[in-house]
């Protein structure tokens, strides 16, 4: 019979538990296979990297943080690649605040880290420190896995970095030594976004110790970053115009597929798949995991587990966004009659739903608070809600806000700001964000929604198991707004004239 028990534990090895990922690495490393294998390389193409479109926006973006923190040294971490399982990472995605100041997208510069020197006059020397291209005499070229040529790809140099972004650049190796310089008690404070790269958190924490450096506001700079982000610049909206295109694109192809959807026992992993193969190959990713709830599913509001079967009569609620490479991203919901028609009871409540979202776009214009836009959805909810006997209140008693009860249809809030991150702006500050004052030039959703879940007994059966939420991405112009994502159908009579189209092909 065949010994399964553990072995007994052994004396302890000198290897560290870390690295023993390596012992089924059989690299070789004989002087003559290192001679051969650093030799005989032609050269590299000749570089043809010029001035991203986003390098001038990002200046500005840099010169606006300046301002808020001057004499002060910022560090903005790319991050590094977090780890899924053991020695293999998720796909790389740098922190919105670099991407945002750096104009960096899709997977490049791990470890990268951006630094706003203090300047004389209380402006700011931006210096972008990354790994360069190792050479192909190095070690790193061929055994490195995390970094070397033959494992990720060549890396650009520091050159190509500096024309592409419009910044100077340094090695990584010089980030210790660049982030002390001059500081320590009545010198240079550094601040650094917390969180984002625990190496360089360490390398600040070290020098801020080892220099008796003074409070620090890390803290202040995250949150500055985050509210840097609340008014898009003519170049941010422009990307959430492609990633909007780009999404409506990938809901045509999730319609196309339903037949597929339906006849598969899982058939939301079907929706889901067909979008993210979509956004993969026309964008960097999804911005967020694809909810793909099919029947008494889309009562749960993050259902992301996907594993269900989709089937005639249902509606299927499909939450999903497409990355485009800059790293913005959409965020746009459509609920949809599978097999192409609403039922009356189905439509019912998706008219509810679409009537409050029509009433909060129609109140969105400069001047107005955040949170007017979610209490003008509220209202519509509300009254519906009253008419159709489910309060035990008025409508205007449920509205006020120590009732509330129409929200147990709907606990989430109307609204989210979107870009870099589909829950864009998140570390700014509750006056500029709930209660900020509208702009011209602010993106965010509006997405509101109805939720009856299969065992809600204060809602007639055939309401039970049903859950819509329409969602599209909003800008504030200078006289009102502009749904950017208006070109997917929404109302009930355009949406199933959409879908007969395209089951029709």
């Amino acid at each position: 019979m065949t010994d399964t028990s553990i072995p007994a534990a052994s004396e302890p090895t000198a290897q560290p538990l870390e690295s023993r990922a390596t012992n089924r690495s059989l690299r070789p490393s004989s002087p003559r296979f290192l001679e051969f294998v650093t030799s005989g390389w032609g050269p590299r193409p000749a570089s043809t990297v010029t001035r991203s479109a986003a390098a001038d926006f990002t200046a500005a973006r840099r010169d606006r943080l300046s301002a808020a923190f001057p004499g002060a040294r910022l560090v903005v971490p790319a991050g590094r690649p977090q780890v899924r399982s053991n020695d293999t990472d998720f796909r790389f995605r740098p922190h919105a605040a670099f991407a945002h100041l750096t104009g960096l997208g899709t997977e490049r510069e791990p470890e990268a880290v951006l630094v706003l020197h203090p300047q004389e006059d209380g402006s700011h020397r931006a210096v972008l420190h990354l790994r360069p291209l190792a050479g192909r005499d190095t070690e790193e070229f061929f055994a490195d896995p995390a970094h070397g040529e033959f494992w990720v790809g060549p890396r650009p140099t520091l050159a190509e970095v500096a024309e592409l972004t419009g910044i100077d650049t340094a090695h990584l190796d010089e980030l210790r030594d660049a982030l002390a310089k001059d500081v320590g008690p009545g010198g240079v404070q550094v601040l650094v976004v917390p969180g984002v790269d625990e190496a360089v958190d360490a390398v600040v924490a070290q020098i801020r110790a080892a220099q008796e450096a003074g409070e620090t506001r890390d803290e202040a700079l995250a949150e500055a970053l985050s509210e840097l982000r609340l008014v898009k610049d003519d170049h941010e909206v422009a990307e959430l115009r492609e990633a909007v295109a780009t999404t409506i694109a990938g809901f045509e192809k999730v319609v196309t597929a339903l037949p597929e959807a339906v006849a598969h026992r899982r058939g939301e992993r079907v929706v889901e798949g067909v979008f993210l193969g979509h956004a993969r190959q026309e964008g960097n990713d999804v911005g967020y995991t694809t909810i793909a709830a099919a029947g008494p599913h889309a009562a749960t509001l993050h259902w992301t587990d996907n594993d269900g079967p989709v089937r005639p009569g249902q509606l299927v609620l499909v939450d999903a966004g497409v990355e485009v490479d800059s790293l913005y991203t959409a965020d746009i919901t459509r609920t949809l009659p599978v097999d192409g028609v609403f039922t009356p009871v189905q439509r019912r409540i998706y008219q509810a739903v679409l009537d409050a979202a029509d009433a909060a776009i129609a109140v969105i214009r400069p001047g107005i608070l955040f949170r007017d836009v979610h209490a003008a959805a509220m209202e519509v909810i509300a009254a519906r809600l009253a008419e159709w006997g489910l309060l035990p209140v008025s409508a205007a008693e449920s509205l006020d806000v120590d009732v509330q009860l129409h929200r147990r249809w709907m606990v989430h809030g109307t609204s989210h700001h979107l870009g870099l991150d589909v829950h864009d702006c998140a570390q700014a500050r509750a006056e500029l964000y709930l209660d900020g004052v509208l702009e011209p030039g602010m993106v965010f959703t509006v997405e509101p929604g109805l939720y009856f879940t299969p065992d809600d007994l204060l809602v007639p059966a055939e309401y039970r198991g049903i859950g819509v939420r329409i969602e599209d991405d909003v800008l504030v112009t200078a006289d009102g707004a502009e749904n950017l994502s208006a070109a997917l159908p929404r109302d009930p009579d355009a949406v199933e004239a959409w879908m007969a189209g395209l089951l029709a092909r």
